[in-house]
Parts: structure tokens; C-alpha cells; sequence
């Protein structure tokens, strides 16, 4: 699992070009916005309909116009109740046409990254190359303990973890040697040419992302300049990496932001408490009202002016330009369905 407010954490060589811009996709303004979802339950609500409920927002997010998907994993919490987020974007896949699918992210610490491939390339091929492998180191959470991958995982076998799943979805030979993988070489079927996105929360992913030349997945829990810092650090093209923000759009900019401040507490309080470390180690303690605050104020939540006002200075102050929106923060279906129909309508045309 990842920290809050993203699916954190972080070979190969050579600069990628385009490899964002999937068939059928649409290019707004020389952005391109997508949708992200955490799966969040909310008090009172069933995991089950949630996911049921995911899968809608899909369909919404294609008719209106957007032209990724981007889904989070977690485990054992309420934060999100997404625990492979290939499964879905299978499901989703299946009943969609035009819209690109992605993960954000797949957790490599808890999962063998050749099985992982596997599921990728299944995606890549049945989508019709819709599908996006975005994955990350996550964290030092009871997860480990549960699929018996363990704390060294974590630590120190990120970087051996990423370079195998690279190998594995270069459509040749695969074989292992190293500290937690070791295996004769096999051919991974079927085989796919993928690049793998990553998600970077420290300066050590960021390197490690830059070293083999992938793109950033950036979170919603930093604001413009330290995105922009992270992606001066990684050198490569700004355009390439992808943020994610929080987003609602309202008649007015109060009234967005006191919809949210009013619903999203009672989802990040409980949820939150949900990252149990593996090791006994304290858990970071997050002030909710605060981080509400914060996010609310850095990231398109507003009037539709607003929202778009604020994703292009996001995006002049950082050079990215492809943004994926969290959409579900008043935990309300109804009222997710209709944040994203009016963010098509009456925000992405502006950005045009």
C-alpha cells in the first residue's frame, strides 16, 4: 500500500516518447486528463457496490470525454478497497471502447514481478494497447507480513523487483540471479513491449526512475513546487510524468471546498488508520483537517474556471502535462457521476 494521497513509492535505458498517448485517446490542449480512483469507502458503505460502483465511473469518465483511468491498490483497509487494480481495469476494459487504462499503482514489494508482467501483457493485448503498468515500491505495511514477501522486500529489493519486471515485459527471455529472484531463463507468454510507469515519493525513486528512464507518477500530497523540484531531479522531459490531483468542481469555489471538508474526513480518519506497519514502528500521524485543507486549495477543486485555472499553473510550474483527477471525494456515487460529467463538459473544453 501506499502513503496517503498516492500509491507511493518507485532497468532499462533509453528516453521514452509519447508513450502516453494511447490509440483512440484525445489530446486536450496538449494535456491529457484522466481519472483516478482509490476505491474509497466511505461510513456505511458495502466494498462490494464500491467496486461495482468503480467500474461505472469508467464508463462515466470514457462519455465524458477523458481519456485515462488510473486505479490505486490497497489491502485490509477503507482508504480503498481495491486489492488488484488489474482485475478491475480488466472489468473496466471490457466495457469500454476508447479510454486508457492504468494502474496506480500496482505494489511490486508484495508480488512476484513476473506474474505481475504476465497480467500486464494479458491487459496490453486485450485492451488493444489501452492498458498502462504504473507501479511503485509502496511501504512498510502489514502487507508484507500477510503475502509472505517480507520487510527486505521492501527495503532494499525495489530496484531488483523493477528491473526484472522491465525484463519480463521486453518481449524476450527472462532470467534471474539476484538477491530475492533466481530462476533459469524462461519466455514470459504472452509477450508484450511495455514500459512501466513509476511511482516516486523520495528522492531514491526518482533516481532510481530516472536511472532506467521511466516516467514519474507524482502524487496529490505535494503541491506544484515539489513537483516541479522532483521533476528537475529526475532530468528527463516534464511532459513524460504524470500528476495527481485532487478535483470537484462546483457553481462556486466555497461551495466545492465545503463539500469536500465536509465528507472527506470521515473517509481519511478511519482510512488512514488503516497502514499498519509490519514492524512495530510508529505510524505516521496525519492531521486530517489540515491535509483537507491543503488540498483543497492546491488542486482543482472549485468553479470550473477555477479548476481549470488551476491545472494549467500546475502544469506551467511543474511542464507536466498529463494529469489524472481523484473525483471521489464527497463519497458520494450520484454525486461522483455528476463531479465528472460537468469536469468534461464544462473543464476540459476550457483547457483546450
Amino acid at each position: 500500500m501506499a502513503p496517503a494521497g498516492f500509491p507511493g513509492g518507485t532497468g532499462g535505458a533509453g528516453r521514452l516518447s509519447g508513450w502516453h498517448r494511447l490509440p483512440g485517446s484525445a489530446i486536450i490542449g496538449g494535456m491529457r486528463i484522466g481519472i483516478f480512483l482509490l476505491a474509497a469507502q466511505f461510513p456505511g458503505q458495502e466494498p462490494g457496490r464500491i467496486l461495482a460502483d468503480a467500474v461505472e465511473l469508467v464508463v462515466a469518465a470514457e462519455r465524458a470525454g477523458f481519456d485515462d483511468a488510473w486505479i490505486a491498490e490497497h489491502h485490509f483497509m477503507s482508504y480503498g478497497v481495491c486489492p488488484s487494480p488489474t482485475t478491475l481495469a480488466a472489468v473496466a476494459i471490457g466495457r469500454t471502447t476508447r479510454i486508457g487504462l492504468g494502474t496506480a499503482v500496482s505494489v511490486l514489494s508484495t508480488q512476484h514481478p513476473v506474474a505481475l508482467a504476465e497480467q500486464a501483457a494479458m491487459l496490453h493485448h486485450l485492451s488493444g494497447g489501452r492498458f498502462t503498468l504504473g507501479v511503485g515500491r509502496g511501504g512498510p505495511w502489514q502487507d508484507l507480513e500477510v503475502f509472505g514477501t517480507g520487510l527486505p522486500r521492501y527495503e532494499r529489493g525495489f530496484a531488483e523487483s523493477l528491473d526484472l519486471l522491465i525484463a519480463a515485459l521486453s518481449g524476450g527471455p527472462v532470467s534471474a540471479g539476484g538477491e530475492f529472484f533466481g530462476f533459469r531463463e524462461t519466455t514470459v507468454v504472452p509477450a508484450a513491449r511495455m514500459r512501466p510507469v513509476v511511482a516516486c515519493t523520495s528522492e531514491a525513486t526518482t533516481e532510481l526512475a530516472a536511472e532506467r528512464g521511466l516516467p514519474m507518477l507524482l502524487g496529490m500530497h505535494i503541491g506544484d513546487q515539489d513537483k516541479a523540484a522532483m521533476v528537475r531531479s529526475h532530468g528527463g522531459s516534464a511532459s513524460d510524468h504524470i500528476a495527481a490531483a485532487l478535483a470537484h468542481v462546483a457553481d462556486t469555489t466555497p461551495q466545492a471546498v465545503r463539500e469536500l471538508k465536509q465528507a472527506m474526513p470521515a473517509w481519511l480518519e478511519p482510512g488512514l488508520a488503516g497502514y499498519v506497519p509490519v514492524d512495530g514502528r510508529p505510524r505516521p500521524a496525519r492531521d486530517v483537517p489540515a491535509y483537507v485543507d491543503f488540498l483543497t486549495r492546491v488542486h482543482p477543486v472549485g468553479s470550473p474556471e477555477h479548476c481549470a485555472r488551476t491545472l494549467v499553473r500546475t502544469s506551467r510550474t511543474t511542464g507536466i502535462e498529463h494529469f489524472i483527477l481523484m473525483v471521489e471525494g464527497t463519497g458520494d456515487h450520484r454525486r461522483t457521476l455528476e463531479n465528472i460529467r460537468r469536469l468534461g463538459a464544462e473543464v476540459l473544453p476550457a483547457l483546450r
